[in-house]
């Protein structure tokens, strides 16, 4: 049985302390964050609290605190699966922060720069960075597919190793957690599907950050490691 998610104050997000500094690195001056919202009169406005993450290695501090938890971390076999629905998690991307945008568009604000953004709170235009495949991608509402808002620890991953066992509410919060959502290509988001880290990996400069965010999560909500995925995240933060 997966332990109970960690009580008390969170430590600070791991994969919102990653990125502005890689992003200004890849694309110079451009890369400055900024928010040009279609209409200046528009509230609310996604939210932007956190910088997006991107690959800039995190701090040494927070691969040792990675490196010690992956160490505690339950492993154990995935479940089967069964009974999981996308709808045990919630419908798609609410308004858990009750800041009167859905979680979609608090992302988009949060990970791209240049951005446009309607009164509706939806990001319509930007610019991403993409830490998947380092690919500059630009955003626009009319092909919104193009880039996608992906779960580091996928829902259905999640579900075989501890989530089955929670409740409803607790699954809506992880789906909505911004620490472990990102801004990513879409066809790169779609090729990770529902997979660990021990089949799937992102591009070499961001894997220190991903393996450093991904521990985190799972060290936050209790799930167990498949033995594959342990050791994936093992290499890969002892290459950070």
């Amino acid at each position: 049985m997966a332990r109970a998610p960690r009580t008390g104050p969170r430590r600070t997000p791991r994969i919102a302390a990653a990125l502005l500094a890689a992003a200004g690195a890849a694309a110079g001056c451009d890369a400055l964050p900024g928010t040009d919202s279609a209409d200046p009169t528009a509230a609310p406005a996604p939210s932007a609290q956190q910088p997006a993450p991107g690959a800039d290695p995190p701090a040494s501090a927070d691969v040792e605190q990675a490196i010690a938890d992956l160490s505690e971390a339950e492993v154990g076999p995935e479940g089967s699966g069964a009974g999981y629905e996308r709808e045990e998690f919630g419908s798609s991307w609410t308004d858990t922060d009750d800041n009167g945008c859905p979680t979609r568009h608090d992302i988009l604000a949060r990970d791209l720069r240049r951005l446009r953004v309607a009164d509706d709170c939806t990001v319509t235009r930007g610019v991403l960075e993409d830490p998947y495949t380092g690919r500059r991608i630009e955003f626009s509402a009319e092909d919104p597919m193009e880039v996608q808002i992906d779960h580091l620890v996928p829902l259905a991953l999640a579900w075989r190793t501890g989530a089955v066992e929670w409740d409803r509410d607790m699954r809506v919060e992880f789906a909505n957690d911004p620490d472990n959502l990102i801004a990513a290509d879409g066809p790169a988001n779609q090729s990770k599907g529902d997979s660990g880290p021990g089949e799937w990996r992102p591009y070499p400069p961001f894997r220190c950050t991903y393996a450093v965010a991904y521990v985190d999560v799972v060290d936050e909500y209790g799930l167990r490691l498949p033995s594959a995925d342990r050791a994936a995240l093992e290499e890969m933060l002892g290459d950070c």
